[in-house]
């Protein structure tokens, strides 16, 4: 399918499709490019793919979704993303990764490809010196400042995950606070979870592009993804 005000760069590496996106692309574009390469990989007429994009400012509910937790549902479009998930915010600075894997060639376990979304995420920003984190209950890759046993020590979210699996392959993925408008997070209750805040890249002091932000994810992918395939 033709997308529509956008240039995509894409190169094939390893037999995966990378497409990188240079400008915000329409929730609903996206959705329905991920549905139509979802089927063709099921098919077999098409590559595995991972895509990397910013969206314009807006909100996704995902299957779990509380409409209480939607503080502001006036401030940006609101979509209903039929990922697996609660609320979360997409917009500019903050890269976006849709990740269409067959896992019948890998592991069909959908435990262990969540795992390794968050694994992905947590090594892509130790390549930033960040120390992303796993907390048990609560879904993302968090950023904690201060010492673990310091009652003033906060924890903050810096990527979110969301998937979805139809006949073992996967679409939605990830996104990671580059450098987006903290406060755009503020017309939800990101993730259900009102105890503890966003942060970004930058936010902690990285000022780090989108570019190289990308040239780390694709570089931690295979670290993660492809020992797990050459396990098949």
């Amino acid at each position: 399918m033709t997308l529509k005000n956008t240039t995509i760069s894409i190169t094939l590496t390893n037999e995966i499709e990378w497409r990188i996106s240079d400008s915000p692309v329409v929730y609903s574009q996206a959705i329905a490019f991920m549905e139509d390469r979802a089927a063709q990989i099921r098919a077999g007429t098409a590559p595995e793919c991972i895509w990397l994009l910013e969206h314009p400012p807006l909100y996704t509910a995902g299957t779990s979704a509380d409409p209480t937790e939607l503080v502001d549902p006036d401030r940006f479009p609101v979509y209903e993303a039929g990922r697996g998930g609660r609320y979360t915010y997409h917009g500019p600075g903050q890269r976006v990764a849709y990740v269409m894997l067959d896992l019948k060639k890998r592991d069909p376990d959908v435990r262990k490809f969540v795992q390794n979304l968050e694994d992905w995420v947590i090594h892509t920003l130790a390549q930033f010196t960040v120390n992303g984190e796993r907390r048990e209950g609560r879904v993302g890759i968090w950023v904690r400042n201060g010492a673990p046993n310091n009652p003033l020590t906060t924890e903050n979210k810096i990527a979110a995950i969301g998937v979805r699996i139809r006949k073992w392959v996967t679409f939605h993925g990830i996104s990671i606070n580059v450098d987006p408008n903290l406060s755009h997070f503020e017309g939800i209750v990101p993730c259900g979870i009102s105890e503890h805040g966003v942060t970004s890249l930058w936010d902690l002091g990285i000022t780090a592009s989108l570019p190289e932000v990308d040239n780390a994810l694709k570089s931690s992918f295979y670290k993660i993804f492809e020992d797990d395939s050459n396990d098949h």
